[in-house]
């Protein structure tokens, strides 16, 4: 590691510690004894995403986040879940060691999670997400949710 005050090519590690998803080391440079902080992360793979017109793009976080924050405005979901879910999404890629997706699968993802977070959320994400064009699509979505939960134990009991 370059030393930032001489230059200098080398360095020793004189502590190492995890901090959130990196690892924090303090190092010394052999030349000049300064001390100075890196950050080590693991580096994801590239990941491309194929669009519905067959186009392929970048995946970007950033937009997935913004997507989710625009289906959650004044719903009760706090940022750290919706950055969960964006973590979900990339991990689940990274693990499957895929490097392109598809982006309804990513949406499929989203209301997945966004169905065990907020009902509205996910039926707001939803109509984006599945394109709906009139009421009726929007009742049809309300019942399969509906149908859904209905099996499973209220968070209320």
């Amino acid at each position: 590691m370059k030393c930032p005050f001489c230059g200098f090519d080398d360095s020793k590690v004189i502590d190492s510690r995890p901090n959130d998803d990196k690892i924090r080391r303090r190092r010394e440079c052999i030349k000049c004894h300064g001390r100075f902080t890196t950050y080590e992360a693991v580096e994801m793979p590239l990941l491309m995403v194929e669009k519905r017109d067959g186009t392929y793009e970048t995946f970007d976080r950033n937009k997935l986040i913004k997507g989710i924050f625009t289906a959650i405005k004044k719903r009760p979901v706090t940022i750290d879940q919706v950055s969960e879910i964006a973590d979900h999404v990339e991990n689940y890629y990274a693990n499957a060691l895929k490097t392109i997706a598809r982006s309804k699968e990513i949406g499929d993802i989203v209301l997945d999670e966004l169905r065990t977070i907020d009902p509205i959320a996910y039926i707001r994400f939803a109509s984006v997400y599945k394109d709906f064009t009139d009421i009726d699509s929007f009742v049809a979505a309300i019942s399969e949710f509906e149908s859904e939960t209905e099996g499973r134990p209220s968070d209320k009991e």
